[in-house]
């Protein structure tokens, strides 16, 4: 049986850690871009803190964020960064899910199954 091998888990591991250093760094990007796009264009801008302003309806929904920050509107593509990052622990544990079938270990893709249908519950605000 050569797919419990120590190489292969530090390979897997390291699978892993670098998808996570590639999404957060991407969300990262993506943040600094939109908030510097954001800066560029309202940098003379009053804020009236006396009246409120909601949250604009294209940040509302992930296909308009996705539309919006092609669109290069500074407001979405800071949301599609923090989307980004939300997703990447959720892509994670989905690629765990892939290794450990992989490797015909059933424990730990049970757990691994369970954790990741907690956070796809979470993410869906409870509702099923």
């Amino acid at each position: 049986m050569t797919e419990n091998r120590p190489g292969n888990d530090r390979r897997m591991e390291l699978l892993i850690g670098n998808l996570l250093r590639i999404g957060v760094s991407i969300a990262a990007c993506l943040v600094a871009v939109g908030g510097a796009f954001y800066l560029v264009r309202r940098a003379a801008a009053v804020p009236h803190y006396g009246t409120f302003q909601g949250e604009p309806d294209f940040l509302e929904h992930v296909g308009k964020v996705v539309v919006a920050a092609i669109s290069l509107r500074s407001e979405a593509i800071i949301q599609l960064g923090l989307l980004v990052l939300i997703a990447v622990p959720i892509f994670r544990v989905a690629v765990s899910v892939v290794l450990f079938l992989v490797k015909r270990d059933r424990l730990y893709t049970v757990v691994t199954l369970v954790v990741l249908a907690v956070l796809l519950f979470a993410l869906l605000g409870g509702k099923v």
